[in-house]
């Protein structure tokens, strides 16, 4: 097993439990009943607008639809096909129906799903789509495919070192680069990544601002799972959101990428309960992927050296705080891996009977494939 595959889906559940009750909250609401920062799981408060009920630790739809992609990830030996998605999302959806669930598909999947079923191409369903939901699920991509192929590694040295003292590109890259021009190397290395993204995502959300959003946690994941740590998985998600934000339709709103890099910066030096105001207020928090993205990047920054208590953190926001948290635990725990997390919190998410170890397993032994 590998710990760090197993860290992004454990991670991405605990932090969706952790969210689940502060979801569509205030940071007002949340700091008034909680205080500044949760300490745990918590149920959902009385009257939650979609969450009322649920217990502590109990997971959402992030959790769910990450799983159900992950499963169709392994049965189609790393790819997913569209109408066999969207038929997974409306079967799960009656099922959450049925067992009394308010937290069903988002504005951007139900809007798709439908025009599917109605016999809309898939690649034309999700042009509208640029809200979260893509980015939300996409972590399984990242645990199955790595940011460059299998059979052409990225060394650490070049074999013919160059004489200058020092080289023009470092192993970890700082996050102010220029935002039009990516490294021609790096959008080669990550171009089969941002691919899967792409086809694991078009039939919801086929817009390049959704697919920014979604290649960026899928490189970030992916980058952890390599071994990389927060700041040079932050790199290669600047990356990959750049380059996705070529493909699918245009729709308006703020570069990712750009953001990204911006929120990051905004948090340097802050202390937690100032990175969490900065976000909250300057950041955002809603569902669009140009704010909950950057958000998540903002809290890792905020806190780049704990998964548990950036999940915390990223759960206390308010707004999208459950979809926030989730982005947050997947990659935290792709880059420290599965035991950084309390066992106590790994016990909670286990209990739900997710099978997310098995599935981490399953999908880890994609990413050695020649090809996919």
């Amino acid at each position: 097993m590998n710990t760090r595959a197993r860290g992004a889906l454990y991670g991405l559940a605990i932090g969706d439990a952790l969210g689940m009750p502060t979801q569509l909250l205030s940071r007002r609401e949340i700091t008034e009943r909680w205080g500044g920062l949760l300490h745990g799981f918590e149920p959902a408060p009385p009257g939650h607008p979609i969450a009322a009920g649920m217990p502590a630790g109990a997971v959402t739809d992030d959790t769910e639809q990450a799983v159900l992609l992950g499963r169709l990830l392994v049965r189609g030996g790393g790819t997913v096909d569209p109408r066999e998605l969207a038929a997974a999302l409306v079967s799960w959806e009656h099922d959450m129906a049925e067992r009394g669930s308010l937290d069903l598909l988002g504005p951007s999947t139900k809007r798709a799903v439908a025009a599917v079923l109605a016999g809309t191409l898939p690649e034309e369903a999700g042009a509208s789509g640029d809200t979260n939901g893509a980015a939300m699920r996409i972590a399984p991509v990242g645990i199955a495919v790595a940011p460059d192929p299998p059979s052409s590694p990225d060394p650490p040295s070049a074999p013919d070192p160059p004489s200058a003292p020092d080289p023009p590109s470092a192993p970890d890259p700082p996050l102010s680069r220029d935002p039009s021009a990516p490294d021609p190397a790096t959008r080669s290395d990550l171009s089969t990544l941002v691919d899967h993204v792409v086809a694991a995502s078009l039939v919801t959300h086929n817009t390049g601002l959704a697919l920014a959003g979604a290649a960026a946690v899928a490189a970030a994941v992916s980058a952890g799972v390599s071994g990389a740590g927060i700041a040079g998985a932050t790199a290669l998600a600047i990356d990959a959101a750049r380059i996705a934000a070529d493909r699918g339709r245009w729709v308006a709103g703020a570069d990712v990428a750009a953001r990204i890099e911006w929120a990051t910066g905004l948090v340097a030096g802050r202390t937690q309960a100032q990175a969490a105001e900065l976000i909250y207020t300057l950041v955002g928090t809603s569902l669009a992927t140009q704010e909950s993205v950057p958000a998540a990047f903002a809290v890792l920054a905020a806190v780049p050296g704990d998964p548990w208590h950036a999940c915390l953190l990223a759960a206390s926001l308010g707004g999208d705080c459950d979809t926030i948290a989730a982005m947050v635990g997947a990659i935290a725990g792709a880059c420290h891996g599965v035991t950084a997390f309390p066992a106590e919190a790994i016990a909670v998410i286990d209990a739900q009977g997710l099978g997310l170890a098995p599935l981490a397993d399953d999908l880890y032994a994609l990413r050695s494939r020649p090809s996919r």
